[in-house]
Parts: structure tokens; C-alpha cells; sequence
């Protein structure tokens, strides 16, 4: 296991198990690109609005507002600030949200998951892809590779994992359905709602 790069060593609040330097990192599949009348946009050129972050998330409002004022997951597009402005989420921001509250749903300590969120923030796409996340409840591990989440479970330490490629995916097919906002010039993304696609199948069959 490798230290957590804040002094932690093995056995503190974040410890990593195994060497991110023996695997082939493969990337995660990016939010699709979306037309608008000034081009398209890319996953890093969209944001997204507090509740569409928390529909995405699987949270309530009120708990991304706490999480934004305590600094546990801060929006990284844009801050609230002065009266009528609206934070702004990142895509990566959602999913960071998500990881978070299912490490809270399972009772994981708020000290290692403000860990656990320091080190994803910190992570590159293609490292979050095959990242899985374990705890015992005391101790979050970093596994990338079967093999590591093998060994976990086999010393009798891992009681839960989180594997956060999947997460990814689950927000990104979230997001697919609600709109998003151009950080570049504002413009609001709608998005194909399917429900609306079947009706217009269905309107054409008839």
C-alpha cells in the first residue's frame, strides 16, 4: 500500500493497495459531446445546475448545499456567490457526489471520505475508469486491479467496494436525460428526453 501524499501512511485514513504504475489505465467513456447553434461541447465545457447535480447524484438539494458549505464537494465550474447566482457542477463533480453518498449510506467516516474526495479530484479520467474503492467502515483502499480487491477481501479487510467506472457511467447516463449549461457562453443544453422519443414513435405507428 502507498501513502495518500497528505503524511498518511499505511493504515491511515487513506491507504492505496498496490502501484497504480503496474496497469494500463484504459479511458472512461466521456459525457457525449452535444450540438448547440456555436459548435459542439465536450464533457469539460458543460456544467451543471445544483439540481440537476443532485437528480444525477441520487441526493438531495439540501445536501449538496451542506456539502458545498462545509467544503466536502465544492462545485468546480462555479460558486454561488451574491444573491441569484446558481452553482455550477462539472461532470466529474457529480460523480464525485455520488461516490460520496454511497460511502455515507454504507457509514463510512466523514474524515475518510473528505479523504477519499481529495484523492479523486486529484485523479486523472483514465485512473477513475478502473478504480475501485474499498472499505472496511475504518479504512478506505484504493484497488486497481481484480487481483487487489482479491487480496482485500482474502485479508478480511474489505467489506464493501465501490467501483467508481461504474458510478461513471450510471451519472453519465443521468445526465444523458437533463440539460446542461455551456461554461464558454451560458447556453443551455437541452437534452432527448427517451420518454419523449418513444411518444413520438408511438404517434408515428399509429
Amino acid at each position: 500500500m502507498r501513502s495518500s501524499g497528505d503524511g498518511t501512511a499505511t493504515g491511515g485514513p487513506y491507504s492505496f493497495h498496490g502501484s497504480a504504475a503496474d496497469h494500463t489505465p484504459q479511458r472512461p467513456q466521456a459525457v457525449p459531446a452535444v450540438a448547440g447553434e456555436s459548435g459542439e461541447a465536450t464533457c469539460e465545457q458543460i456544467g451543471y445546475r445544483g439540481p440537476t447535480a443532485c437528480a444525477a447524484a441520487g441526493i438531495t438539494y439540501r445536501q449538496l448545499d451542506y456539502w458545498a458549505r462545509t467544503g466536502l464537494v465544492e462545485p468546480s465550474v462555479r460558486s454561488a456567490y451574491g444573491s441569484g447566482t446558481q452553482r455550477l457542477y462539472s461532470f466529474r463533480d457529480v460523480v464525485v457526489l455520488k461516490v460520496v453518498k454511497r460511502f455515507l449510506d454504507t457509514g463510512v467516516s466523514l474524515q475518510n471520505i473528505r479523504t477519499a474526495v481529495q484523492h479523486l479530484r486529484e485523479c486523472g479520467f483514465r485512473d477513475l475508469e478502473r478504480m475501485t474503492l474499498m472499505s472496511d467502515g475504518a479504512t478506505v483502499y484504493e484497488c486497481t486491479s481484480p487481483a487487489e480487491v482479491h487480496d482485500l477481501l482474502q485479508g478480511g479487510q474489505g467489506i464493501f467496494g465501490i467501483a467508481v467506472g461504474v458510478v461513471w457511467r450510471d451519472v453519465e447516463s443521468a445526465l444523458s436525460q437533463l440539460h446542461g449549461e455551456r461554461v464558454d457562453t451560458g447556453e443551455t443544453l437541452v437534452r432527448n428526453n427517451p420518454a419523449d422519443e418513444l411518444a413520438r414513435r408511438r404517434n408515428r405507428a399509429v
